[in-house]
This record gives structure tokens, C-alpha cells and sequence, in this order.
């Protein structure tokens, strides 16, 4: 059986993009078990269609190591540090993780790349290294970068870094900028499952300013969907964005998550929306042209974003067990105030 390794296969997509790839290939996850990797996201898949190797993707002797035992023909890198409140906070682990350790995948690759011309790297990225984009405007692969915090720096810093090992020493590299993700095993950092745990537990809704800014949503199983079809379809050097065309304001995320637990569940919380002071730095709008990935590729959702958003209430609220193993004390308080 072929062999794909996935970074950070315990986390959020990387977990579920495992879930996927499992069906077809043997998947070896690299993951240094941080505070938002999580062994329970793998429950449900057959032990033998995976192994988990732990360490720090920065540790390049120990990414070459596994290259070579395994000879994977790809790569899906998604292992990252990716809450903008955290880099607000503290920006060293982005720095380390994110640029890096992306070096060290690039360097591994260089050497491995000589003995297997067939391997490739999908190096996952996101909407916000575009930076905070006009009324009515959509993101383009060829948009120049300009990212406003320290994560989404991080994140375009190693998006040119992968660029220039393709056009410096023609690595088989392919680079996808994805919209915000949501879904099952989400860690509850995030905004959709705080919210969505909030309303289960009638707290209320901290939205941020006046709740406008607006994100383009798609879930995650879209998301990985894409992926795969990039590695079977993608060609060497393109670039691709993989959106939903689903844009909503922060307010209106919400109030629709309010409206689907009161008309889909019968639930009528008691939570209730309460502005908060605003993040440093925060962006009005991300959204993506993603008409390449739907050309070239073919791409086609399977969610809107209602049905996805009952598809991943139902999960978490009949997951109380893995919200349970969570540490609270990881997303409990916010992060990312200027002091």
C-alpha cells in the first residue's frame, strides 16, 4: 500500500484529512502532540492504516529519517501554529513552527526528492495572507501578500519560502490557501465551537467589535476533499484557493448558529451576543476568486453552509466525551490583548 504523511495529523484538518486518506493509503502522521493535537480525533479509524511518529517538524534529521524509511509519495504539510489571539500573545512559536519548521520540510525534501522524483509536497496555507481586502473584492492566487498579524506573516513567509524551493532546485511543490474551516473536532479556540459550545451550555456569545468582520466559512471535509483531488489532479508549481463562496459577517455566523439550535434542535439557549472589545489589527474581510480550483480541478462542495453547520452541531453535541478530555485551561480565557 502507498504511504502519504500527514503534519499535524492530530489536529483539526489534519485529523480529518487522516480520516480520508486512510480509506486508500497507509497515512504516517508526524505530530508533535501541542496543546491542540489531539489522539481522540483519530478514534474510529483502523489502527493499521496509520502510525504516529512524534516530533517537532523543525527537527529536519528526524523528517529525513522518515522520508527515507517510508517513501511516501506525498506530503501534506499542515502541521502549524494557527490562532491569530496566540501570535498576538506570543509569536516565537509561529516563527518556529510555521517558518521553520516549513524549512525543515523543504531541506528533507531536497535530499529525499533526489531519490524519488515522484513525491509531492501540498503545502497548506491560508485565506489571510492576502491581508484585509475591499468591499466586493475577492482574493486571487497571483494577489500580491499582505498579511497583518504574526500568524498570517507566518504563514506568507513560508508560502514564499515553499515557492522559491520549486523555482530554485524544481521541488514538486503545489500551494493551497484555504478560507476558514470548520467541522468536527474542531479545538474549541476557534470561534465556531466556542460559540457552539457556549449556546449548549447557555453562555453568552463574545463577538468581537461590532461583529462585521466577514470570513468565508467552508467545511472541513470540502477542504480535504480538495486536497486530494490537488495531488491526483494538481500540477507541479501552481498555486490554488479553495473557498466555499459562503461570506458572512462574525454577527450574522452567529445569530444563523442561534436560529439552526432553536429551529433544527429545538433548543432555545439562552446565550445571548455580546460585543468585546475588538482584536488588535483585525481584518475586515477575507474572501478568495477560488474559479481556478473549480476549472482545473473540477472542485465542487458538497456543504452549504446551514447543512454544514448542522452537520457539526450534531457532532459536538453527541461528542461529550471528547469535549470532556479537552484541557479547559488551553481555550478557556482569551488571548491576544495589548497590555
Amino acid at each position: 500500500m502507498q504511504k502519504v504523511i500527514v503534519t499535524g495529523g492530530l489536529g483539526f484538518i489534519g485529523s480529518n484529512l487522516v480520516r480520508k486518506l486512510s480509506k486508500d493509503f497507509f497515512v504516517i502522521i508526524i505530530d508533535n502532540k501541542g496543546y491542540a493535537s489531539n489522539i481522540d480525533n483519530l478514534e474510529g479509524i483502523n489502527k493499521k492504516k496509520y502510525k504516529i511518529i512524534k516530533f517537532g517538524i523543525e527537527n529536519n534529521r528526524q523528517f529525513k529519517k522518515v522520508l527515507f524509511k517510508n517513501n511516501p509519495i506525498a506530503i501534506f504539510h499542515l502541521a502549524a501554529e494557527t490562532h491569530v489571539d496566540r501570535s498576538i500573545e506570543n509569536s516565537k512559536p509561529f516563527i518556529n513552527s510555521n517558518i521553520l519548521g516549513t524549512f525543515s520540510i523543504l531541506e528533507a525534501l531536497k535530499k529525499f526528492h533526489k531519490k524519488n522524483k515522484k513525491i509531492k509536497l501540498i503545502h497548506v496555507s491560508t485565506d489571510e495572507v492576502y491581508g484585509d481586502i475591499k468591499k466586493n473584492h475577492y482574493s486571487k492566487e497571483n494577489d500580491a501578500y499582505l498579511p497583518s498579524s504574526p500568524y498570517s506573516a507566518s504563514k506568507a513567509s513560508s508560502d514564499h519560502l515553499v515557492y522559491s524551493y520549486y523555482k530554485t532546485f524544481n521541488l514538486p511543490i503545489i500551494i493551497t490557501n484555504c478560507c476558514n474551516n470548520y467541522g468536527p473536532r474542531q479545538f474549541p479556540e476557534k470561534l465556531l465551537p466556542k460559540m457552539i459550545l457556549n449556546i449548549i451550555n447557555n453562555k453568552n456569545l463574545p463577538v468581537y467589535g461590532k461583529g462585521l468582520n466577514q470570513r468565508e466559512w467552508i467545511h472541513v471535509d470540502d477542504h480535504n476533499d480538495a486536497l486530494i483531488q490537488i495531488l491526483k489532479k494538481g500540477k507541479i508549481g501552481e498555486k490554488f484557493n479553495i473557498g466555499s463562496g459562503e461570506i458572512l459577517s462574525n454577527l450574522k455566523l452567529c445569530k444563523l448558529l442561534i436560529n439552526i439550535f432553536k429551529n433544527n434542535f429545538h433548543i432555545n439557549s439562552k446565550s445571548k451576543i455580546k460585543f468585546v472589545s475588538d482584536r488588535p489589527g483585525h481584518d475586515k474581510r477575507y474572501a478568495l476568486n477560488s474559479n481556478k480550483i473549480k476549472k482545473k480541478i473540477k472542485f465542487k462542495k458538497k456543504f452549504n453552509i446551514k447543512e454544514g453547520l448542522i452537520h457539526t452541531i450534531n457532532w459536538y453535541m453527541n461528542n461529550n466525551k471528547w469535549i470532556k478530555n479537552l484541557n479547559k485551561k488551553n481555550y478557556k480565557n482569551r488571548l491576544g490583548k495589548i497590555k
